[in-house]
């Protein structure tokens, strides 16, 4: 394994993580809301009167913030060695897993350890157990 060090960008990284936790911290001190992102777009499954405008504003700026991003300097180009039915799938059961464990990595990495939850730890730590098994597998043994 090589590591790129020209890529090694700590400073942004920090101010990205930093972001990440002022708005989830903001999100539930305005709103009483957990910034799960599965749970925020399984709520438009099963909309509720007086809980959609939030959610449909909330989703729409994890669509726009990169378009407005992109105005300004360029994205990233993502290398993505998959084919499409295999995106799919991968989503479908990323979708699954985040039903089954009541909550995605957002939810439980960002807001539930912030908050201490302890259910919130096991899930993390079996979210980031899954990747790297799964990583280790994938890139080393098949």
């Amino acid at each position: 394994m090589n590591i790129a060090w020209s890529a090694f960008t700590p400073w942004s990284a920090l101010a990205g993580g930093a972001l990440i936790g002022l708005a989830a911290a903001l999100f539930v001190l305005l709103n009483g809301r957990i910034a799960g992102i599965s749970g925020i777009l399984g709520g438009l499954l099963r909309p509720v009167r007086g809980d959609l405008a939030w959610r449909i504003a909330f989703l729409a700026g994890l669509i726009g913030a990169p378009l407005v991003y992109g105005l300004f300097a360029p994205l990233p180009q993502p290398q993505i060695e998959a084919d499409t039915g295999l995106l799919i799938a991968a989503g479908l059961i990323v979708g699954l897993g985040t039903r089954y464990g009541a909550g995605c990595t957002s939810g439980h990495g960002v807001c539930g350890l912030s908050r201490l939850s302890p259910r919130s730890l096991v899930a993390t730590l079996a979210f980031m157990a899954a990747g790297f098994v799964t990583v280790y597998l994938l890139r080393h043994v098949f």
